[in-house]
């Protein structure tokens, strides 16, 4: 854990306000107006926010020439102390006359003279206060004032900028977002320092109340993308929004696929590169998982790293994704197709010796497979959820005792545990653990088909496949985009990874609103 954070407060959309899916803030408050005696303003703030004990109403009084009643409130642990004590309440209760006269607006020179703290807003509403006094920020009330100064004073404990850890990469920055959103923005600003970039705010969560940043260059990105992704978070009415994921459902097109049509990404870098191509990317206040939107297939297959090395290592290295990615799809099947249907496709020599080695199987091919798959994701899924430590010594010795054993004791044969293990490792050769996800639930089918069908059935579930894939859409792009339908310029950037120096205009897959161009000169 790092020290308090200063987080400043969130700016607003362009629309001029604030707005859940059902467009208003509902923190449980009415619309209602302050008052100007302080009593019943404190009584009004007591009875909606109740009587937790993170909850600070500091009264005191102003300045030491009069004696007027103020109040400060606050939520502990979401304000940094620092900042209360001595940019508001020591300025305040050491104000003087010439700061606090007694004539004019005092709220006016309140926020002009006394207060020390750059950001401060004004509150005219009982509703407004009480969501800005549970975001962090600080809230000032003075007997006699209509209004409440709503003074930016957030600072939390929040977990520091730190590696990513499932985007892992040799070269290239080790810096990654965390669960503050301000800080994530921040991060984008240091990559982009261009005043074209814009963030505009959304608040999604009739409880929760969560922030949402879309992020996009105005120069790059085009308008009608823009306007469509702020117009389906709007339309999101839900109680809670407690990570991307959730937002991740409610505005994808095609919601029953397997397959994933938004990217999600921890990494700054990553996230940056897209905006420059003019995509739009979604933050949620409370998660490191920033969501890009539009989405093509091939955009799971490309790492930022393959944009730091040299383009020949970075076309290498796609083409054995798309190796490994074919492998964990399809590999299983066909060796299931092979071995019960099709043994004369197989060389004599080879025919025999896997025949020999499930010579005692009790079990069918096929139930040998499915045996192996199941117990391979059993494994994984034990690995992952279980403490790093524990889980990587359950996944390397479990898969080594268990298919050992399996061999012993002939509940499978080599070649099984082989392929399957194979399959398995080639998995994790995808960058994207969404689409990893999409495979594992696709290559039980895809067993099925050949078990019943044989190589004939491995056939109609890649023609299945390959229809569902080129029916999907991801913000009106189609989802197999360059390729099909094909975009000769993107083609680039498919599976070879052409040089930074011949990259001279950006993808027109999803278009861009004014600028091609990316390289102004080549060498």
């Amino acid at each position: 854990m790092t020290g308090l954070k200063r987080i400043p407060k969130k700016i607003v959309s362009r629309s001029g306000n604030s707005a859940t899916g059902d467009g208003e803030f509902t923190t449980g408050a009415e619309s209602s107006s302050l008052s100007k005696e302080l009593e019943q303003t404190l009584g009004q703030l007591r009875e909606k926010l109740g009587e937790s004990n993170d909850l600070v109403f500091r009264e005191f009084t102003l300045g030491d020439s009069r004696e007027t009643r103020a109040l400060l409130v606050f939520v502990d642990g979401l304000v940094d102390k620092g900042t209360v004590q001595e940019n508001i309440m020591k300025p305040l209760m050491l104000a003087g006359s010439a700061v606090l006269p007694e004539h004019g607006n005092l709220m006016q020179q309140i926020k002009a003279k006394a207060l020390t703290v750059g950001d401060i807003d004004e509150a005219a509403s009982l509703q407004k206060l009480i969501h800005a006094v549970l975001c962090g920020d600080t809230a000032l009330l003075v007997d006699g004032a209509q209004t409440a100064l709503i003074i930016s004073s957030r600072g939390w404990e929040a977990r520091g900028v730190t590696e990513p850890t499932t985007e892992a990469v040799v070269r290239g920055p080790r810096e990654g977002f965390t669960e503050t959103l301000r800080t994530n923005t921040a991060l984008l600003r240091r990559k982009i320092k261009n005043p074209a970039l814009r963030i505009e705010s959304v608040i999604l969560g009739k409880l929760t109340v969560t922030d949402v940043a879309v992020v996009y260059i105005r120069e790059v990105a085009k308008e009608e993308l823009v306007n469509e992704v702020l117009a389906r978070l709007r339309r999101i009415n839900i109680d809670g929004v407690l990570e991307s994921g959730y937002l991740e459902e409610f505005i994808e097109e095609n919601r029953y696929s397997p397959f994933p049509q938004i990217e999600h990404s921890e990494r700054p870098d990553k996230v940056a590169a897209a905006l420059l191509e003019g995509r739009v990317a979604i933050l949620v206040d409370g998660t490191p998982f920033v969501l890009l939107v539009p989405t093509v297939f091939v955009n799971f297959f490309q790492s930022s790293e393959d944009y730091y090395e040299r383009y020949w290592f970075g076309t290498l290295v796609r083409w054995g994704r798309v190796v490994g990615f074919l492998a964990t799809v399809f590999l299983p099947a066909i060796y299931l197709a092979i071995i019960t249907m099709h043994q004369e496709s197989l060389p004599t020599s080879l025919a025999l010796t896997i025949a020999g080695a499930r010579e005692g199987i009790p079990f069918p091919a096929f139930v040998e497979v499915m045996l192996m798959e199941l117990t391979f994701e059993a494994l994984r899924e034990a690995g992952v959820r279980l403490p790093r430590p524990v889980g990587q010594a359950v996944s390397i010795v479990g898969a080594l005792v268990m298919g050992d054993a399996a061999v012993r004791t002939k509940l499978a044969s080599p070649a099984t545990v082989m392929v399957v293990a194979f399959a398995g490792i080639a998995s994790f050769t995808v960058p994207s653990y969404n689409l990893i996800i999409a495979v594992r639930i696709i290559r039980f089918p895809m067993i099925m088909l050949a078990g019943s069908m044989g190589l004939p059935g491995v056939v109609a579930g890649m023609m299945v496949l390959l229809v569902h894939l080129a029916s999907l859409r991801s913000f009106g792009v189609p989802y197999l985009a360059p390729v099909a339908p094909v975009i000769g310029k993107d083609l680039k950037d498919v599976v070879v990874r052409v040089p930074w120096w011949a990259m001279v205009t950006r993808p027109q897959t999803w278009g861009s609103r004014r600028d091609q161009t990316r390289l102004k000169s080549r060498r």
